[in-house]
């Protein structure tokens, strides 16, 4: 929490509208799923531990560190999303349920979600995320964008 504190700050300072959507999380992840996972079956979701089991907690975006969708990572990943025209993005977190809409967005940078663990950005649409993980470095971050 603490540190979601200070990245709300960060955004502020940079004139980033921030509006909080308590409760949102579970819709965005949903949503999220819908987008960039729907190609997988049942079964393939479950093979990636899509899903918290009682093996592995379970991560969306397994589906890139499994290499189930086409993705960019490292250094390419925070080049593409810094890229990106973020008049509007929804901010939201593998295990918490509250989100934000980030709007005028666009001097959000990668390195502002250096000290987060497993947030995603998405754009209205949902046609790019950009998702830090809790082993990025290691796996992630990572970038992608539908239909490519």
């Amino acid at each position: 929490m603490e540190n979601r504190v200070g990245l709300i700050q960060a955004f502020k300072k940079k004139r980033v509208k921030v509006t909080e959507i308590p409760k949102w999380g579970t819709y965005l992840r949903k949503k999220w799923e819908d987008e960039f996972v729907h190609h997988l079956t049942v079964q393939e979701k479950e093979d990636i531990y899509l899903y918290s089991s009682h093996w592995a907690s379970g991560f969306l975006w397994h589906v890139f560190s499994y290499d189930k969708r086409k993705y960019l990572q490292f250094d390419e990943a925070d080049k593409a999303f810094e890229s990106e025209n973020k008049k509007f993005c929804y901010l939201f977190f593998q295990h918490y349920d509250d989100a934000y809409i980030l709007e005028n967005a666009t001097k959000v940078t990668a390195a502002d979600f250096n000290e987060e663990e497993d947030v995603y950005i998405v754009d209205k649409d949902f046609t790019w995320t950009y998702v830090r993980t809790h082993d990025s470095g290691y796996l992630g971050p990572y970038f992608s964008r539908i239909g490519e």
